[in-house]
């Protein structure tokens, strides 16, 4: 909802103390290389038995030690070469969409943020809708139905849909390359020529031609790293009955499916 987004930006920036408070209650992830894409690997899963605690000696004592989290400090650096994380996480494809929010209703003529000067740039010099290309989208709940996305810290477009506290994912098909492209830019009116109507329950821009639509509020924000983890409640969703191939995205290049078997 809107007041989860804004908790969130008014937490951003803290100091790494504060994340510790809530270091329990969380287990690390990794970011997904390539056009803002986390990936699913997590650190120490493939550590033996022997090395998680308790299994080692004193383990029958029925009093496991107590685990030694902390927050990272932003002086730590990985222990792989960003590069070749990229270049590897790069191997998993994906579905290509672009998570679209509503321009402001009412926005206030005094108020001047950065988020705010960034879509009137990109609009002519007057508030509109915000819009980024997204890879790294997934379902995540059935019950309650749940999705989610990941998207930069630095990201201008994020701040508005935080704001906003709606969103729409736009599931782009197999010819919608070009318009891909020309919502992964950023300074530039990314809704000009571009055709859409409202999604039915939030408003946000819904792109004519989709494969499919996922129409969501705001549920939860988690920072992971250099990216933020939205977490959407869906109230609605549809796809094309026509819909046709999907646009993929794989080594840093858009293209689309091929089934394994010609008979599927």
């Amino acid at each position: 909802m809107a007041a989860t987004a804004v908790r969130y930006l008014r937490a951003a920036g803290a100091p790494a103390a504060r994340a510790t408070r809530g270091a329990r209650n969380t287990r690390p992830g990794s970011g997904r290389p390539g056009s803002d894409r986390p990936g699913t690997e997590r650190p120490g899963t493939d550590r033996p038995d022997t090395e998680r605690p308790g299994a080692g000696p004193g383990a029958g004592s029925g009093t496991l030690p107590k685990a030694d989290l902390r927050a990272v400090r932003e002086d730590e650096r990985a222990p792989v070469d960003p590069a070749h994380f990229r270049r590897v996480l790069g191997g998993f494809a994906s579905g290509v969409t672009v998570v679209t929010a509503p321009a402001p209703a009412a926005p206030d003529p005094g108020e001047r943020t950065p988020a705010r000067a960034s879509s009137a740039a990109e609009t002519g010099g007057k508030p509109g809708p915000a819009g980024f290309a997204c890879q790294s989208f997934a379902s995540l709940s059935l019950e309650p139905p749940l999705v989610s996305f990941m998207v930069g810290r630095t990201s201008t477009s994020w701040p508005r849909i935080a704001r906003a506290g709606v969103f729409c994912v736009n599931v782009l098909a197999a010819d919608q390359g070009e318009l891909c492209r020309a919502f992964a830019v950023s300074g530039a009116d990314k809704f000009a020529g571009v055709s859409h109507r409202p999604a039915p329950v939030t408003g946000s821009p819904l792109l004519a031609g989709v494969a499919a639509w996922i129409d969501c509020e705001i549920h939860a924000v988690h920072t992971g790293g250099d990216h933020l983890i939205v977490v959407g409640r869906v109230r609605a969703l549809d796809a094309a009955e026509d819909a046709g191939d999907p646009l993929v995205f794989h080594r840093g290049r858009l293209g689309t499916f091929a089934p394994v078997d010609p008979r599927d």
